[in-house]
């Protein structure tokens, strides 16, 4: 384990604690945003002493865990559940946030909401701009080696594949000649 930090960046200069911006903003205990939390020694009550904000009503279908029992006083609703990708989301808040399955659904309806918004917007006569929504403009000029070599990866493996293909639509012609 290395002590000395200038050993991790032996070209830069250490810096006094005091010189970095917003250093030691909560060691004054008047401003302690965490004050009612942290210092519970004078206190004899169980937990926090206040009130519970008023609920947030909704319209829309909100998905929750399984692991709760109460919504929190806000939530998110702008974007309710729907489509296939919705189904997979219902079918992912049956399982625990411990498991497995919970996560790899809902990243598979994160996927599958990216397709059915573009089918969504062909539908409405919109072109959508992959190219702007996957952030290609700035992999370019922040990343371009990385974007290059998946670039160059996708193409090899999308060949490879069709290729595949190919010849197992060239055999079956010859097998059904």
């Amino acid at each position: 384990m290395v002590t000395d930090i200038t050993a991790l960046a032996p070209n830069r200069p250490v810096r006094e604690r005091t010189d970095i911006p917003g250093w030691g903003v909560d060691a004054d205990p008047r401003n302690d945003a965490t004050y009612p939390m942290r210092d519970r020694q004078q206190d004899d009550s169980p937990g926090m002493n206040w009130e519970r904000p008023a609920l947030q009503t909704s319209e829309v279908e909100v998905l929750q865990s399984i692991e709760h029992n109460r919504r929190p006083a806000v939530f998110g609703a702008s974007t309710p559940p729907s489509g296939l990708s919705g189904v997979i989301r219902r079918q992912a808040f049956v399982y625990s946030e411990s498991q497995w399955a919970h996560w790899l659904l809902l990243m598979g309806a994160d996927r599958i909401n990216v397709v059915e918004g573009v089918v969504a917007d062909l539908a409405h006569g919109r072109l959508p701009n992959l190219l702007a929504e996957r952030g290609v403009a700035a992999e370019w000029k922040y990343n371009r080696r990385a974007y290059v070599s998946e670039v160059a990866t996708t193409v090899a493996v999308t060949g490879a594949v069709l290729g595949v293909a190919w010849l197992l639509v060239r055999a079956a012609r010859r097998a059904g000649d």
